[in-house]
């Protein structure tokens, strides 16, 4: 196990004398440099960050080692927050870790089963509700503000303070930031603690120059796009189906300032990178993760060259959190045959 994020950049975290030094092995995820994709795009090289390599398999984990340090070291016992899965698995890990009290808000039926499934595991206190992410954010807010519970969604800043974390570990594997980053946008905190990090990479002398940033929404969940709130949100890519994003200015601030894009990409979009990922680059991510590729291939399509370019793609979650998708995945060769080599080596063309 590596030394965790807070123990790695302590220098650049809001970590004190009194705030708990813990690890799950957040951090320290792989930057995978395409072979088979980076051709359609015809840039330099283009890399995955791959995020689904944290301990509950996502980036979440990154901002919550350190809302949840952060609440033990205030005294706090009980942690809750809205989710659509990912930060609920999250928080339910680190709250288990620590013996904190853990109550998810979550909307019924939006939920994946695998992200579902953990927090479960993990055993923590889970409400559902007959509404959306919004409206199970709003009451986890209100939950918090009359009782001693510490939010630990993205709106708790120290959320950012820990996943700005990966855009230092991008900056040290290349020796620079990257041209463009391209990465999934749903509640709009990650692009927003990215730019963070970059930024301080630069002042801190790490990098030279900062990346582009370029997000993407789902386009039945994409408020910051058509500006306007969402009131159902829909699309296949449950970790991004939010119609009313708590770090919205701050998205549209990191876009302004990194002369970047917001756009979004159809759900069948969505799930052709999703399977391409997977059977092209042997990368297998949940369907949300796919739409930080699915922009890129977009702009491709539409003519734009990346030529001479250095590319990253976050990848934000493995694809075990979401296995109803994969199993609507047609098999390349999936049939049964008589127990004998011949009709085998027939089968698959080996003969």
């Amino acid at each position: 196990m590596g030394k965790g994020i807070i123990e790695t950049y302590k220098k650049f975290l809001p970590i004190n004398s009194k705030t708990p030094v813990f690890s799950l092995g957040e951090g320290n995820t792989p930057l995978v440099k395409s072979r088979n994709v980076v051709d359609e795009v015809g840039c330099r090289s283009l890399y995955f960050k791959l995020e689904g390599c944290n301990p509950t398999g996502s980036f979440k984990d990154r901002g919550m080692v350190i809302a949840v340090a952060k609440a033990v070291e205030k005294g706090i016992g009980s942690i809750a927050c809205a989710s659509t899965g990912n930060t609920s698995a999250s928080a339910a890990a680190y709250g288990a870790y620590l013996g904190l009290r853990t109550t998810l808000i979550v909307p019924k039926g939006n939920v994946a089963r695998g992200k579902l499934a953990q927090a479960v595991a993990y055993g923590a206190h889970i409400a559902m509700i007959d509404g959306n992410f919004d409206k199970a954010l709003e009451i986890t807010r209100e939950l918090c503000e009359r009782h001693p519970v510490e939010l630990v969604n993205s709106l708790n800043p120290n959320r950012i303070e820990g996943q700005k974390t990966a855009s230092f570990e991008i900056v040290e594997e290349l020796g620079v930031a990257p041209d463009h980053l391209f990465i999934p946008v749903g509640n709009a905190g990650n692009i927003t603690a990215y730019w963070k990090g970059f930024k301080e990479a630069l002042e801190s002398g790490l990098s030279n120059k900062l990346p582009v940033m370029n997000g993407y929404q789902a386009s039945g969940a994409a408020p910051i796009v058509d500006g306007a709130i969402v009131e159902e949100p829909h699309t296949v890519a449950s970790a991004i189906r939010i119609g009313n994003p708590a770090s919205w200015e701050m998205a549209l601030r990191v876009r302004d300032e990194s002369n970047g894009f917001i756009d979004k990409v159809s759900d069948d979009e969505i799930l052709s990178t999703y399977r391409r990922l997977a059977s092209d680059e042997g990368i297998f991510c949940e369907p949300a993760s796919a739409a930080s590729l699915a922009g890129l291939l977009k702009r491709v399509n539409a003519g734009e060259s990346f030529e001479g370019e250095t590319i990253v793609c976050v990848i934000t979650g493995n694809g075990l959190k979401d296995p109803d998708i994969a199993n609507e995945i047609k098999p390349v060769s999936l049939k049964e045959y008589p127990a004998e080599i011949e009709s085998v080596e027939e089968a698959l063309a080996l003969s």
